[in-house]
């Protein structure tokens, strides 16, 4: 089971909505949109992704992380793992 996985719902809700925001975004392009409220658009999109994004990094750490912890070799290798992970999210 994954950390997420009780959650899992909720963020495909999220995902969801986020995919309804990208939709809304073409649609302003096509109508050809002041480009400062698509740029806010984006911004909006972006800052959600970004939420979900960071849920699923909290969870990894409190299940698979934790889980991890009995285990030095394991341990290390999860907290490499999330640290890579957070690297990612930093420079997007």
């Amino acid at each position: 089971m994954r950390g997420y996985t009780m959650d899992k719902d909720d963020y495909l809700k999220r995902l969801r909505r986020v995919e309804g925001q990208v939709r809304g975004i073409q649609r302003l392009i096509d109508e050809d949109t002041y480009c400062i409220d698509v740029l806010t658009q984006i911004s909006a999109a972006t800052k959600a992704l970004q939420s979900v994004a960071i849920g699923l990094l909290e969870q990894h750490i409190d299940h698979c992380v934790m889980a991890a912890a009995g285990d030095p070799d394991e341990a290390k290798a999860k907290v490499a793992e999330a640290t890579r992970a957070i690297e990612r999210l930093v420079r997007s």
